[in-house]
């Protein structure tokens, strides 16, 4: 993709584009990799969708790709505006910087209050729902020196540790990340706490569609954008398998500070905060430890050119695809365990674009999988 023009300003997209690129992220099997990768080869993502009845049916799918029609994507945008959101897209201004650097970063964002907060420098506080009252008095203590000092606090809008963080920052800025969409909020009773960060100097954000009511396995999403929004994730009182501890993890993944604060040893809602600090998380006993630590990376550039930008109408299309005894060179390379995309360039001796494009079409057919790291395999039993 073409990143003329792109940097600290963004690139506004177009309302055709606009409903184009949620269309795309919104048909079977098109996830933010995917999206990213249909982008780059087709150039646009009205040209993408052209492709992916196409595309499904050479990766060997025997059914009719679901695609979002135009209607369902301007359905989903008049339900924003009425709901007071709208959609940014990863290379508009209003994008946050930080998330835009992680692989598979959602192409748009439903985001409802002051869109400006998203482009602070954010630090993550997360921990028990279940939280003692030393604990929600501690995360209440950093969110409010550490938004002081001039970030944004991002949390999840959970009970305890979550909603103290969120009240703690209120005036100096934060941001509530959703599992669901943005006009399903969980828990229900801090509803009325969304109401007063969107309406103040806060931030609701969510990838998923509008009227999507959260699941459990949609709570790791969420927890991956605290996670991507954030320069570093601050962990009060954890248990040992928590939802806090996989938002450490893809912290971790994403190459963030992760901050952890000590516990009592008898308490099992330190257990997994202590165990963070075992593996090396940053002992955290005030918000300076935060501040200190984090001093040289908010001094870093984030507003990078964007992962998704539409090409110029001069820019080259796509190439031809590969013949058939290619097409099945790449897909003989693949098995259940997972690899890196250069090792199948390496392997089968094939171009880049050659092997990205038979990746593309496994997956828009449901029969690739991928992994963190950019790894990709064949889904058992394909």
């Amino acid at each position: 993709m073409s990143s003329e023009g792109a940097g600290r300003n963004g690139i506004a997209l177009s309302e055709r584009q606009r409903i184009a690129w949620l269309r795309l992220i919104r048909s079977d099997n098109v996830g933010p990799a995917t999206f990213r990768d249909l982008i780059n080869h087709f150039g646009s993502a009205e040209t993408a969708l052209e492709m992916l009845p196409e595309l499904s049916r050479r990766g060997g799918s025997t059914r009719t790709i679901r695609v979002a029609s135009i209607a369902e994507a301007e359905k989903e945008l008049s339900a924003a505006y009425r709901f007071g959101a709208r959609f940014v897209g990863i290379g508009e201004p209003d994008y946050p910087p930080a998330l835009r650097q992680i692989d598979g970063a959602p192409p748009l964002l439903a985001v409802k209050g002051n869109a400006a907060i998203g482009t602070v420098p954010s630090v993550g506080i997360v921990g028990s729902r279940n939280a003692s009252i030393s604990g929600t008095k501690f995360a209440a203590m950093i969110a409010r020196d550490v938004g002081r000092a001039g970030y944004s606090i991002i949390s999840g809008l959970a009970r305890g540790i979550d909603t103290a963080a969120h009240r703690a920052s209120l005036e100096t800025g934060t941001i509530a990340a959703l599992a669901g969409g943005l006009d399903q909020p969980y828990p229900p009773e801090n509803i009325g706490l969304l109401d007063e960060i969107t309406q103040g100097n806060g931030l609701a954000i969510s990838e998923m569609p509008f009227g999507w009511e959260p699941r459990a396995r949609d709570f790791p999403r969420r927890n991956r954008l605290i996670a991507g929004v954030s320069l570093g994730l601050a962990v009060v009182e954890a248990a040992s398998r928590s939802g806090s501890l996989i938002t450490a993890r893809y912290a971790a993944d994403f190459g963030r500070l992760v901050f952890a604060v000590p516990g009592s040893p008898l308490d099992p809602r330190c257990h997994g905060t202590n165990g963070l600090l075992k593996d090396g998380a940053t002992v955290t006993t005030e918000a300076q430890d935060i501040l200190q630590a984090l001093a040289p990376l908010s001094r870093i550039d984030l507003f990078t050119p964007p992962q998704a930008e539409e090409p110029g109408e001069h820019d080259v299309g796509p190439i031809a695809p590969p013949n058939e005894n290619d097409r099945i060179r790449i897909t003989d390379a693949l098995g259940p365990t997972p690899v890196e995309i250069d090792d199948i360039i390496r392997h089968t001796g094939l171009s880049a674009s050659a092997v990205y494009l038979v990746l593309l079409e496994l997956d828009l057919a449901g029969r690739l999988h991928r992994h963190p790291g950019g790894l990709v395999s064949l889904n058992i039993g394909e």
